[in-house]
């Protein structure tokens, strides 16, 4: 408990010894935690308070006293005021000794796994060799300027503040020119960007994908009706900036006010109304609303990771829980018997389907539904056909798995569980439930797929070493054990 009583405006000195899920710098003055934006481990700060609460501030960087040896100048002018790249002040090789050390100390502090273990068997952090120009899709929110006219960029951390960019440098350059052609056409048939408060305004955001692999691309407007004027215009527009590798134009309907930004729906009005691209060698058909991984290079690394923990002979039953569009699934595919995909949105199924289709994968079966009712139809004595799986894979959500798709793993009781996680965090405590279970883990290789960004991604082979029936029901709080974890991701452990 801090020995003092902070209020806003305070002034405090911090050295900034770690760094929270949203990139912020994280200090102690007189035991009180505060969150620094821009501000870097090993950083001497000087800050004044905006924000406290109970528990933890938030403070507002007024000067760098002594700069974090790790410390560098962004590449991105608008780095600071953007909310993507939160890290990219922060030296790349830095980036991947602070995530390593998050994921070791999430698995000893939160997974209660002993130190000396995790470093028996937590592997290196696979990085990049180049960490910009990595991704494949991009969200553009559009909002009116106050000179009149629309302006696209990305929101501040944080707030719905757009800061306008010209060239984000994790995205392809030809993101930039494809952004001007749809404000043009914008200014040219006088449209309105949409006005979040009075939710007047046409225009939400600008969706653009690449097939890396492929070079395809897709545009989608967001919009907040139906139609919009001079279609040909914006499409002939477009192609004047992309005539060979654009593939889709799309306009997705979005009259919902609140933040999600895609509609359920989208009609085209160029092309086919999809991309494809190859993915751990299987092809893709992506649309507007699929979900597709945005790292390509980096998903290669993360699922043969999967690929290789799951140690398929070409006999066994994999069951993937959390499929997606069946990326895992389709590449445990080629050296497994058979592979049953779980998913509980069904539009993402669908997608599965059809990509088992185009790769004439047949030894696939994709299903409709939450992961733990499913696997229910698994169990000893229930009326199925599905033979009874010899390897799980989980590749859950940011708050990973649920209590109950766990336990249902636990009584299946397969041989091994591959689980990729994208919160170190949340699998470390779900980590915790499969070792009282009666599995221990063998190995862990975080992987960054998200370069100047907190985030990191974990692949874990976890293997069974007792019967599930031998296993100790353990229940677990959330609350409990992650403190303050669903009000500041990631950084409980050091609360």
């Amino acid at each position: 408990m801090a020995d003092k009583i902070f209020k806003k405006n305070d002034e405090v000195t911090l050295i900034i010894d770690d760094i929270s899920d949203d990139g912020s710098g994280i200090g102690r003055s007189d035991g009180f935690i505060f969150f620094v934006k821009n501000a870097l481990p090993g950083d001497e700060i000087r800050a004044k308070v905006m924000k406290v609460t109970k528990s933890y501030g938030f403070a507002r960087m007024m000067e760098v006293i002594k700069p974090s040896a790790g410390r560098c100048k962004a590449k991105c002018a608008v780095a600071e005021k953007c909310g993507g790249c939160s890290l990219q002040n922060y030296k790349y090789e830095e980036q991947l000794k602070f995530k390593f050390n998050k994921v070791k100390n999430d698995l000893i502090r939160i997974g209660g796994i002993p130190a000396e273990e995790i470093e028996a068997k937590l592997r290196d952090i696979v990085g990049m060799d180049d960490p910009y120009r990595y991704r494949n899709k991009a969200q553009y929110p559009v909002r009116m300027g106050n000179d009149g006219k629309p302006h696209a960029g990305f929101y501040a951390g944080h707030t719905h503040s757009v800061i306008e960019t010209k060239d984000c440098l994790i995205e392809p350059e030809i993101n930039s020119r494809l952004l001007d052609a749809v404000l043009s056409w914008m200014n040219k048939n006088h449209v309105k960007a949409y006005d979040e408060e009075t939710g007047k305004g046409l225009v939400r955001h600008v969706l653009i994908r690449h097939g890396f692999t492929s070079g395809e691309c897709q545009v989608n407007l967001v919009i907040n009706g139906s139609k919009i004027p001079d279609e040909a215009g914006l499409v002939a527009l477009l192609k004047e900036v992309m005539p060979k590798d654009l593939k889709s134009i799309t306009l997705c309907p979005n009259t919902r006010n609140d933040n999600v930004i895609l509609g359920d729906t989208y009609r085209t009005i160029y092309g086919e109304g999809y991309i494809t691209d190859t993915l751990v060698g299987i092809t893709f058909k992506i649309s507007p609303l699929s979900f597709y991984q945005v790292n390509p290079v980096q998903t290669e690394k993360l699922y043969g990771l999967a690929r290789d923990y799951a140690s398929l002979t070409g006999e066994e039953e994999v069951l993937d829980l959390y499929c997606g569009i069946g990326t895992i699934s389709l590449m445990m595919a080629a050296k497994a018997g058979h592979v049953t995909g779980v998913e509980i949105v069904d539009r993402a199924i669908k997608d599965a389907k059809d990509n088992a289709r185009i790769n004439d994968i047949r030894n696939a079966e994709f299903i409709t539904g939450a992961a733990e009712d499913v696997i229910q139809t698994m169990l000893p004595g229930a009326d199925s056909r599905r033979r009874k799986p010899d390897v799980v894979v989980v590749d859950p959500p940011r708050k990973g798995c649920a209590r109950s798709c766990i336990d249902a793993i636990l009584t299946l009781a397969p041989s091994r569980v591959v689980y990729v996680s994208c919160n170190p965090a949340t699998l470390a405590r779900d980590l915790k439930i499969f070792r009282e279970g009666g599995y221990e883990l063998e190995k862990a290789t975080p992987v960054d797929m998200f370069p100047h960004s907190s985030h990191v991604e974990v692949c874990c082979l976890l293997e069974r070493l007792r019967s599930a029936k031998e296993h100790i029901e353990v229940t677990i709080d959330a609350e409990d054990s992650t403190g303050i974890y669903s009000e500041i991701v990631g950084v409980s452990d050091k609360i």
